[in-house]
């Protein structure tokens, strides 16, 4: 098989992480999560805390957020009620994977360091995965899922990090909506304010 039919199925594989759940989510009772999305924001993290720690190499965090749960596309998630009675061969799926396409090497590399935990990018790895989960659960907080608080302060008290805990603070108290919806903004009460400015004391 050449090459380009091996990276044709490679992104025929990843399309189905969009469609694996989080598994977590079951025993928490509200919310959905592919490992996909969960991927994405954990690269964007992974990202942030590079920012924050210029002497890292920032490519590699990046790559390695989006190759830690890589191999769930071929093993499913497993929460941490599941762990206790047994893991599956997420690494042997990834020896798979790394096997089938011409890069294997690389996503092998990242795969274990990410696993070990040794290295500041590793770390830090952990780190923006430890965070992507404490902002899901926020935002099933603020839905009114109770259970979500208490489980949102476990998952705080696994950050190591004084960055990582500084962010896991805030994202413990800034509502999820804060980005985008002020309810002082007279917008969300009267839209044509944006065509009418005078509406919002402008003299003309």
């Amino acid at each position: 098989m050449d090459d380009y039919k091996k990276i044709t199925n490679f992104i025929y594989e990843v399309g189905i992480l969009s469609k694996t759940p989080r598994s977590g989510l079951w025993f928490l009772g509200t919310g959905k999560q592919s490992v996909a999305e969960h991927l994405l924001r954990t690269a964007y993290l992974g990202y942030v805390l590079s920012y924050l720690s210029p002497q890292v190499d920032r490519f590699k965090i990046i790559l390695m957020c989006l190759f830690h749960d890589l191999g769930e596309g071929r093993t499913s998630d497993l929460n941490y009620i599941h762990q206790k009675y047994g893991r599956l061969a997420e690494a042997t799926a990834i020896n798979d994977i790394a096997s089938s396409v011409p890069f294997g090497k690389e996503i092998k590399d990242l795969y274990e360091e990410s696993k070990l935990k040794q290295s500041l990018e590793a770390k830090l790895v952990k780190e923006a995965d430890n965070l992507e989960w404490l902002a899901t659960l926020r935002e099933e907080e603020v839905k009114g899922n109770i259970k979500a608080q208490k489980w949102a302060a476990i998952a705080y008290k696994r950050l190591k990090t004084p960055m990582g805990k500084k962010l896991g603070k805030l994202f413990l108290t800034v509502n999820p909506d804060a980005w985008w919806f002020d309810e002082k903004d007279e917008w969300f009460v009267d839209r044509d304010l944006k065509l009418k400015p005078w509406k919002r004391g402008s003299p003309n």
